[in-house]
């Protein structure tokens, strides 16, 4: 049986399947300027017009380092992915290439990581284009019932504070959840509140991408010209607004608060992602998806800390927790009509991040299903729009569901998990690909340096700074319990083995410098996330492993050509 589990497919296979599954072909309509565009509207939008407020107010001004961090892990990952995007022109992402890497097993893993990353990225994106859709009807003289506009948990959150630390001590965000919940409606003595915009736009939304992949794109492109232009007007406009005392002290809550929000900036950057999911509607995939990758990443790095620096410039960082930062900071500074046009167009650019991840992960499941390991019904294609249809459907329903009744900063965290996951593979498999020649098939590689003596010296030039400057860690390590070193640092621990073992394999097998380097930086990223977002991560494993053994080992198709 274990051999079975870890059967992989061959690039040969793959695109072959991919040509011949009858009624399974998708319109080939996207360039190079389509897929910057799609990532830009992925990527821009899901961190600056969401969670970094959220960042900002855990990490203070020095956050805007911290994005620059995670842009410098995600850079040898973006490579990664151009190589196997060069090598498996084929929709599925990450999942696809495990499966031409790592094998079956590995391969639905990672594609039901990305189920759940794809569904709580857009969850977020929800939620947060419901604030901006509401301030923007507030800036109007329309008021949307707080009731209606919000999750319950932010309306009990704000009971229980009040009752903690009194009226006086509540937060904006504090004050709104009061005032849904004493307006509500009851059932039974219980406050009905929800979210309606949230789930309204997930379905109109889902609409769109339904009827067809060039009307998603030029909807996504005007969209992005609308949303790069307020983010400069933001930029330029906020200049004025700066006070530098708000940039002091630069890390209030010092490295461990900066690092802290790493789940919230890095949530910003999983964008590039989905460009891959959209390989077979790609003109010339082998060409342009590497080149739409990195141009998305510089392009978005540079907007990320600019914004950054002039928000905790204009506001002081305590004052950023909430889900529309932009909106909000030209109220703070009595600029009511920028606030205004921000909240407009904010509610524009945000409905093009949620179109990209709608679009990206129904082709996920229609890839997994093409192989047998969903059911069949998933790789339905539309014989009119070209389009994955019950895919997108079910996609529609598994974000609008939760967007209607969740908190925002539960999804953040989660989200991350599954991505590292992802983006740790598809860097590993890169040395598998140099490994065993499948390389040699790649119209793009990453940059080959050779990490025979690097990676080993790097561990032992780490460990020397630990010994010498981090007296504060190993005294945190010698006061801790067994139980709590297993509870709360068994990940840290994995990672310093995890490069042990790649610093004896480079030395042995002369690995590539760069898909170590993003192997390394994505676990320790990894180690940064609560425990809690783990659990959680690990129990939606749990279930697509027994989804797997009950259904996708069975059915899948090199099952049935092994047995045949």
């Amino acid at each position: 049986m274990s051999h079975r589990l870890f059967r992989k497919k061959s690039v040969d296979q793959i695109l072959l399947d991919t040509q011949n599954e009858g009624g399974t072909g998708l319109a080939k309509v996207l360039g190079v300027t389509d897929l910057v565009s799609l990532g830009i509207a992925a990527i821009v939008g899901a961190g600056i017009f969401s969670t970094i407020g959220l960042a900002s107010y855990e990490g203070g001004p020095a956050v805007s380092l911290l994005f620059i961090f995670t842009a410098f892990a995600c850079v040898f990952t973006a490579l990664a992915y151009a190589q196997f995007a060069s090598t498996v022109p084929v929709s599925g992402s990450a999942y696809t290439y495990a499966y031409v890497a790592f094998g079956e097993l590995f391969a639905w893993i990672i594609g039901w990581a990305l189920v759940l990353e794809y569904a709580v990225s857009n969850t977020v994106i929800a939620i947060s284009w419901s604030q901006y859709f509401v301030s923007m009807l507030a800036g109007f003289g329309l008021h949307i019932p707080a009731w209606l506009s919000m999750a319950p948990g932010y309306a009990f959150d704000a009971v229980d504070k009040m009752n903690q630390h009194g009226l006086a001590n509540l937060t904006i965000i504090d004050q709104q959840g009061l005032a849904a919940f004493n307006s509500a409606p009851r059932i039974g003595g219980m406050p009905i509140i929800f979210d309606l915009p949230a789930g309204v736009i997930t379905f109109l939304v889902t609409w769109l991408v339904y009827i067809g992949i060039k009307e998603s794109q030029k909807a996504s492109m005007i969209m992005v010209m609308i949303k790069v232009g307020i983010i400069l007007a933001v930029i330029f406009g906020g200049i004025f607004y700066v006070k530098p005392e708000n940039w002091t002290p630069f890390a209030p809550n010092g490295l461990e608060g900066v690092l802290g929000s790493v789940a919230a900036v890095f949530f910003a950057f999983i964008g590039f992602d989905s460009i891959s999911t959209t390989a077979e509607e790609c003109k010339n995939p082998q060409r342009d998806l590497p080149k739409a990758m990195i141009y998305c990443l510089l392009i978005c790095t540079v907007l990320y800390v600019a914004i950054t620096i002039v928000l905790t410039g204009m506001v002081n960082y305590t004052e950023l927790n909430v889900k529309d930062p932009l909106a909000f900071v030209f109220k703070y500074v009595g600029f009511d009509h920028m606030a205004g046009i921000i909240s407009v167009t904010s509610v524009i650019a945000i409905t093009s991040a949620l179109l990209v991840y709608q679009l990206a992960q129904p082709r996920i499941w229609m890839t997994m299903s093409r192989d047998g390991l969903l059911w069949k019904k998933f790789a339905t294609i539309h014989p009119k729009y070209k389009t994955p249809s019950f895919a997108t459907i079910v996609t529609g329903l598994v974000v609008a569901i939760p967007s209607l009744f969740f908190k925002m900063d539960f999804f953040v965290d989660l989200t991350s998990v599954g991505t590292f996951f992802a983006f740790i593979l598809v860097c590993a498999g890169v040395l598998y690909m140099d490994y065993s020649g499948l390389s040699a098939k790649s119209k793009f590689k990453v940059p080959y340096i050779n990490g025979k003596y690097l990676v080993g010296a790097g561990f032992i030039i780490a460990i020397a700074c630990i010994a010498i400057y981090g007296q504060n860690v190993l005294d945190e390590w010698k006061r801790s319990s067994l139980l709590e070193i297993v509870e709360h640092k068994m990940l840290v621990i994995i990672f310093w083995l995890t490069w042990l073992g790649l610093s004896i394999y480079s030395f042995k097998m002369n690995f590539s410098l760069l898909p170590v380097i993003g192997i390394l930086i994505n676990l320790y990223l990894m180690t940064e996330l609560g425990a809690s977002n783990w659990i959680i991560f690990v129990i939606w494993l749990v279930i697509g492993l027994g989804v797997y053994f009950m259904y996708g080992y069975k059915h899948s198709k090199l099952n049935r050509s092994t047995s045949a």
